[in-house]
């Protein structure tokens, strides 16, 4: 960690840039998507779905936003860029800003249709020809026997003792909120620190294991190590850190061992579900696919059609599999996973890290993912799938 004189000497030779990234930090902090973009009237409109036998479309409905999007632009474009001497920083915040205003745009349009999908599509993209080929290649395996980890037996508040427990092997704090509006069983807030859970579901112990790597392995240990880095962006986010970060947190899945192949076909019909939206298909017609065509149970199928519909059209899901198949490939490769966990960065980023890190902008990190060095998968299909992912 940082030291209060090495910040302060930082701060005089790179004045303009911290006052800058000091700036986005106050203007990022109210545009977090995932609270935007969760419905609330999931539970009415899923029995409503159901009731009509699958024909009606739902009609969410989101919260309200708490901050005025054009204000907001304006703020993000009178940063005077031109101030920071270092073209290659300069040149990373330009992108940085229309990475956070682009994401303005997405939770501007939310619930608008068309609207939001094509802002959806310029910040995570549509599956690639290759991704779906690799989300059909996976759902050709058969489905693993039901073991007693499988069963959901254990309350939202056993998930918090779980949970706590878990982090016990990390130095940072855990917040646990409960929560109904979430399309997830759990998710971490990035702005709160949080990890949120859904209240009134039960878990199972393979779920618990899951959830415990993918969220608070990677995604708090990216959140405290951003926290700790000199600049806010990386604790705020660089672009295109999505796919990277979900990427390395189900990897964490598979080193912890809880990735099961149930869980690799639910990565597989989101990929799918992402793809039906640019076909043009309608929730119902998503739906069908999912339930109708390849015989997933309805509540399951509901919640991965839900997710790529709500707002309109959102693609985010389409990234968690093809993040894995690059973290995946850098594994086979030996390669340090560290630079990728100093915060909420992106594979795509990291030559301008190492750049950052030679001024002393960026340092190593403080918090590990411990599932990395754990290699605790046995499931040889697992391995034969992601040996061949394209």
């Amino acid at each position: 960690m940082i030291g209060e004189k090495e910040t302060q000497q930082l701060a005089r030779e790179y004045g303009d840039l911290f006052e800058i990234d000091a700036n986005l930090d106050r203007l990022v902090r109210r545009i977090e998507l995932l609270s935007y973009i969760n419905p609330l009237n999931i539970e009415k409109e899923k029995h409503r779905f159901f009731a009509s036998k699958y024909t009606v479309e739902p009609e969410f409905k989101y919260p309200k936003l708490k901050f005025d999007p054009y204000k907001l632009h304006r703020l993000f474009f009178s940063q005077r860029l031109e101030r920071i001497s270092d073209e290659r920083i300069r040149k990373l915040y330009q992108e940085v800003i229309y990475y956070y205003s682009n994401m303005v745009q997405c939770i501007e349009t939310i619930g608008r249709g068309k609207n939001f999908y094509y802002n959806s599509l310029r910040v995570y993209g549509t599956p690639t020809e290759k991704d779906v080929q690799n989300a059909r290649f996976i759902l050709h395996f058969g489905d693993e026997p039901m073991t007693s980890d499988m069963e959901k037996v254990f309350s939202a508040e056993e998930a918090r003792a779980y949970f706590e427990d878990f982090v016990k092997q990390y130095e940072f704090p855990l917040n646990i909120k409960f929560s109904t509006n979430i399309a997830a069983e759990a998710m971490v807030s990035n702005s709160s620190q949080s990890l949120l859970i859904k209240k009134n579901t039960k878990f199972s112990k393979n779920q618990l294991l899951t959830l415990a790597n993918h969220e608070i392995g990677v995604h708090l240990v990216t959140t405290y190590n951003g926290l700790q880095q000199p600049l806010k962006i990386f604790s705020n986010g660089l672009p295109k850190n999505v796919e990277t970060q979900e990427g390395l947190a189900v990897f964490s899945e598979y080193m912890g061992g809880a990735l099961t192949l149930k869980r690799l076909k639910e990565l597989a019909y989101r990929v799918l579900a992402a793809d039906s939206l640019i076909k043009g298909y309608s929730f119902a017609d998503t739906f069908d696919l999912i339930h109708g065509q390849y015989k997933l149970n309805r509540d399951d199928a509901f919640s991965i059609t839900l997710r790529a519909h709500r707002g309109g059209g959102f693609t985010k899901d389409r990234l968690y599999l093809s993040g894995l198949r690059k973290i995946y490939k850098r594994y086979q490769k030996e390669e340090s996973m560290d630079v990728l966990l100093t915060g909420k960065v992106s594979l795509d980023y990291e030559e301008i890290i190492q750049y950052l890190k030679s001024l002393g902008l960026s340092h190593p990190i403080t918090h590990k993912s411990y599932s990395f060095d754990q290699k605790l998968n046995t499931n040889k299909t697992l391995d034969f799938i992601l040996n061949n992912l394209k």
